[in-house]
């Protein structure tokens, strides 16, 4: 419940995050339940789902929020 209250105080704040398998992720957290923390990434905003790229002229969904499970955080730090 720690990392949940954590979260909590980094709401619109830009932050660092690490994960139990290693990966760091950078943005804002745009918003946090009592299972994730919604991220919106540092790289303008934009986040890759998938390794199929169908839109020729960019991608309509490149502003997504990444959606990260509070199990797999092991950290979060104001950056």
């Amino acid at each position: 419940m720690d990392i949940y209250y954590n979260c909590l105080h980094c709401k619109n704040k830009r932050v660092k995050i690490l994960t139990v398998d290693g990966k760091q992720y950078q943005g804002v957290v745009m918003d946090v339940d009592r299972n994730n923390v919604y991220l919106k990434p540092d790289r303008g905003g934009s986040v890759q789902t998938s390794a199929f790229y169908p839109y020729p002229y960019g991608n309509p969904y490149a502003n997504e929020i990444l959606t990260l499970s509070l199990f797999t955080l092991l950290a979060i730090a104001l950056i």
